[in-house]
């Protein structure tokens, strides 16, 4: 018997809008890149086939790469189509038209952007509207632990309508308790060719700053990663956050962020200088 959805799944979420437009999103996603990180990578993702074709954001590449995932998907349109990144090789108008088209040919009903900095966010926007496409959303690296979408990016994307969404909003992992004590035999961290988190990241300063902020959670009545999902929630620009979860214990405890995503002044004072301490050598 084949799988089949709960009727109900959509009563108890919580949707935010990406940005100005009309699409609507879970604020908690499910992301894949742990599962299948591999698929992420520019050798792989970017490399579709031999040749000189198979990278970048021309328009050989992203069309056939668009076309080759309707016919692996089996339908006639995506909702939202990404460019991951800037391609340096490729002119940013040939990328911006490329997107531009999939949504004139139906293809896509909305694009996003990933890994843009500010200035190319803002010229890729201006792009797309000439267009007549409005830039969806974009998707960046956003925590407690990384924090440079707040210079310059999330002020872009609230000028120019688009939505936020934040992978990797746990660090990893840091911002659980899986780092608090040490590194876990079963950890990603132990194998030296992850290409995720990496044993010299989980340093004693960031160690120390994790058991601190969970003294914050546990007072909110929270866990330390339900709280960094609320941290970043909080903000208004942001749209939703991915996660990652080896089990569905998981995601049933970090979409509970959602039920806490108010903070009091004396909690974002204490969390901003736990998180202000410069760690060794910076």
């Amino acid at each position: 018997m084949g799988y089949e959805a709960k009727t109900e799944r959509y009563d108890k979420m919580t949707y935010h809008k990406a940005g100005r437009t009309g699409l609507r999103l879970p604020a908690v996603s499910l992301g894949l890149w742990h599962q299948f990180g591999a698929a992420y990578s520019p050798e792989n993702a970017r490399s579709m086939w031999k040749g000189p074709y198979g990278n970048g954001g021309s328009k050989k590449h992203l069309t056939a790469s668009l076309n080759q995932s309707l016919k692996r998907l089996g339908l006639d349109y995506v909702d939202l189509f990404y460019s991951h990144r800037p391609d340096p090789e490729t002119p940013l108008e040939e990328t911006m038209e490329t997107l531009a088209g999939f949504v004139r040919q139906g293809k896509a009903l909305y694009v996003g952007l990933s890994n843009y900095s500010p200035e190319e966010t803002e010229r890729a926007a201006d792009l797309l509207q000439q267009l007549g496409v409005r830039l969806a959303i974009h998707q960046t690296e956003y925590s407690m632990f990384h924090r440079d979408p707040e210079k310059g990016l999330l002020d872009v994307l609230d000028k120019k309508g688009a939505g936020c969404i934040a992978f990797a909003p746990l660090a990893q992992g840091l911002l659980t308790t899986k780092y608090v004590s040490a590194i876990p035999e079963t950890s990603r961290a132990k194998d030296a060719n992850s290409p995720f988190l990496q044993a010299e990241h989980i340093t004693e300063r960031t160690v120390s700053k994790a058991q601190r902020l969970n003294l914050v959670a546990k007072e909110r009545g929270q866990s330390l990663p339900q709280m960094a999902l609320s941290w970043l929630l909080k903000d208004a620009r942001m749209t939703s956050v991915l996660i990652g979860a080896s089990g569905a214990q998981q995601i049933e405890e970090n979409v509970q962020a959602l039920q806490s995503a108010d903070f009091s002044n004396e909690e974002l004072s204490a969390i901003e200088f736990i998180l202000s301490e410069k760690n060794e050598g910076e």
